[in-house]
């Protein structure tokens, strides 16, 4: 399969519901929410991605080569490297019904598992949103983390308990959900958490337990103290609040602020191994991917995702090459130039 021809069928698929472009940054598509876009006026979106372009990468070619290992082991499994894909559902209101919100899953647990990473699913207003991707998690042997809304505490703990009959890996709650616009609409009640909130959900099952976003220091400190597994550093691609700063811009802090108390992942902006490299460098153990993932799911299936799961890698490997990196612990801040 070729990259640029997936592309190129996934535009002519979307059209005009995403413009597939070049870069994917935000720009185009500002205010679009529902849908591919972020919040008010982008900025949230597209800090996200001119922040990252800014962090530079120091090239170092003088060191003895040992290859280059990108694997690495969280929830006691071994993943081919530190590349997740993104928790992205409403297939109808975002992506016009192109594809049905199981068959968009089934392609990229599917394909994330045959190229050795995984996939979050999502959950959302139409029951389907978590429904319908437990069919394809069932099929892959429950490799992939399912993520949840923050509904009331009866309706999470059912939800979980019905991720743990599918033995998945991991599970995680979407917290900033509260300012979808079309959750908002819908009528259907969400909330924010305590961490008494937190603790009572990880205590309730023995499945590690990740919290998306956390934007803040003091958010970081309050998710390690629930006990939760880990944390994804997100503003949800923008589409929850407009004007926030980038996530990897408040990722180094994060991690002064919790240490090695809690995994940190981190998602927005992020499309390239390059980018990749810089998220690991800046703090983040792993890294989510959304917007682009589904465009190579529309476009090319699970062999969309997988090919695409595979460039982020070999381009982490080369940037890897070109640093003296010989595997993940290698990627340190020492690797980069922040911005001025």
């Amino acid at each position: 399969m070729d990259y640029n021809l997936i592309r190129e069928k996934a535009k002519e698929t979307l059209s005009p519901l995403c413009l597939v472009c070049k870069e994917c940054n935000g720009v185009a598509c500002r205010g679009w929410v529902p849908g591919v876009g972020a919040k008010g006026t982008g900025n949230s979106f597209i800090r996200n991605y001119s922040y990252l372009q800014e962090v530079k990468v120091v090239m170092d070619m003088i060191y003895k080569a040992e290859g280059q290992e990108t694997s690495i082991s969280l929830f006691g499994r071994k993943f081919t490297a530190p590349i997740f894909v993104a928790p992205i559902g409403g297939m109808d209101i975002n992506y016009g019904g192109k594809i049905a919100e199981g068959e968009y899953h089934r392609r990229t647990l599917i394909g994330a598992k045959n190229a050795g990473i995984a996939a979050f699913t999502g959950d959302g207003a139409n029951d389907i949103y978590f429904n319908e991707p437990l069919v394809p998690l069932k099929e892959v042997e429950g490799w992939g983390i399912p993520t949840l809304k923050p509904w009331a505490m009866g309706k999470v703990l059912e939800k979980i308990k019905t991720v743990e009959e599918l033995n998945v890996m991991a599970f995680a709650m979407d917290i900033d959900s509260a300012g979808l616009v079309h959750l908002a609409k819908s009528g259907k009640p969400v909330y924010t958490k305590t961490v008494q909130d937190l603790k009572e959900i990880v205590d309730s099952t023995e499945l590690p337990f990740i919290i998306k976003g956390i934007m803040s220091a003091e958010g970081a400190k309050k998710a390690a103290d629930s006990g939760a597994y880990g944390i994804v550093v997100s503003n949800h691609g923008g589409r929850v609040l407009d004007n926030t700063p980038a996530t990897t811009e408040v990722l180094p802090e994060i991690r002064e602020a919790v240490g090695n108390r809690i995994k940190i992942f981190v998602d927005g902006g992020i499309r390239t191994g390059s980018d990749v490299f810089k998220a690991i460098a800046l703090g983040a153990d792993a890294v989510l991917i959304g917007r682009t993932f589904t465009i190579m799911a529309i476009g090319g299936g699970s062999d969309g995702v997988q090919l695409y799961a595979e460039k982020l890698i070999a381009e982490l490997k080369d940037t890897m090459l070109m640093t003296g990196c010989k595997d993940i612990s290698d990627i340190t801040k020492e690797k980069i130039v922040m911005p001025r």
